[in-house]
């Protein structure tokens, strides 16, 4: 029996290789993370998202409505977060880790209210990305709608 249960493991890790995703889609996918996360997907979150894609990552309004769709894809499908995070990590610096902590707190506020469950996720993200809390705090109030 317990060959048959290494079989069946080995046959599914055959037939369902990780795919690796890039940076750009990671990004997406934080930010999408964060626009699902007080369960409400509003549409002043949704545009947030595809202008800070178009404008830090210069794609093409078409790229960036697929990327948008490919992310929310990935995230119903994810355990966690921590391959997004790695990537990300894997391709900035630690001022650059700051700046996309500051673009999720962008998302946040985007409705005009910060929900309890975007502050957890933004935190939780800002673990991932070893940002310190000064600088979570930092990029949360420099992205403070004024």
């Amino acid at each position: 029996m317990l060959n048959q249960l290494k079989k069946l493991f080995q046959s599914l890790q055959e037939s369902s290789p990780k795919q690796e995703i890039d940076f750009n889609t990671a990004l997406a996918a934080l930010l999408v993370e964060v626009m699902r996360a007080d369960g409400k997907l509003q549409q002043s979150e949704f545009d947030k998202i595809a202008e800070l894609l178009k404008t830090r990552c210069e794609l093409p309004e078409p790229q960036v409505s697929a990327l948008i769709m490919q992310a929310q894809q990935l995230v119903e499908q994810a355990v966690d977060m921590y391959s997004f995070a790695k990537q990300v990590n894997n391709h900035t610096s630690d001022i650059e880790r700051i700046e996309v902590i500051e673009l999720l707190w962008h998302v946040a506020y985007a409705d005009g209210e910060l929900d309890s469950h975007e502050d957890y996720i933004i935190r939780k993200i800002a673990g991932l990305f070893y940002v310190a809390h000064a600088d979570f705090i930092a990029a949360k109030l420099r992205a403070q709608p004024k």
